[in-house]
């Protein structure tokens, strides 16, 4: 009983995770390859369908290594066009303070540094 709750907890505790570079890279290489699978297409299917070579496709489901322009092409492939389009598409803030700043700087065209009065 106890190592169920212990595995209960691990599952918990796992969503709460510090993410890193590598494991994002990862995680979507997995959604990809289960979406490719629940698709029923092949990774040479794939390859030909995006125009990504096969030796890419296979190491972006292996290591989560792949180009932004490859990585696009095989999203538009299987549908998720829309989805690598959206991102960074919705502000996202922490603090009140950040909130602020983006409605402050929403129609801006560059980020600058103020001068600080010496």
């Amino acid at each position: 009983m106890q190592s169920a709750n212990s595995d209960n907890i691990l599952a918990v505790l796992d969503g709460f995770a510090l993410d890193n570079a590598d494991d994002i890279a990862r995680q979507i290489a997995e959604n990809f390859r289960k979406r490719r699978v629940e698709k029923n297409i092949t990774r040479q299917r794939i390859s030909d369908l995006s125009g990504v070579p096969l030796s890419t496709v296979a190491r972006f489901e292996q290591k989560g290594l792949i180009a932004l322009d490859a990585l696009i092409k095989l999203a538009m492939a299987l549908g998720y066009a829309q989805d690598v389009r959206s991102l960074f598409g919705a502000s996202k803030f922490n603090t009140m303070e950040e909130l602020d700043m983006i409605r402050r700087k929403s129609g801006d065209k560059r980020a600058y540094v103020k001068n600080k009065k010496k």
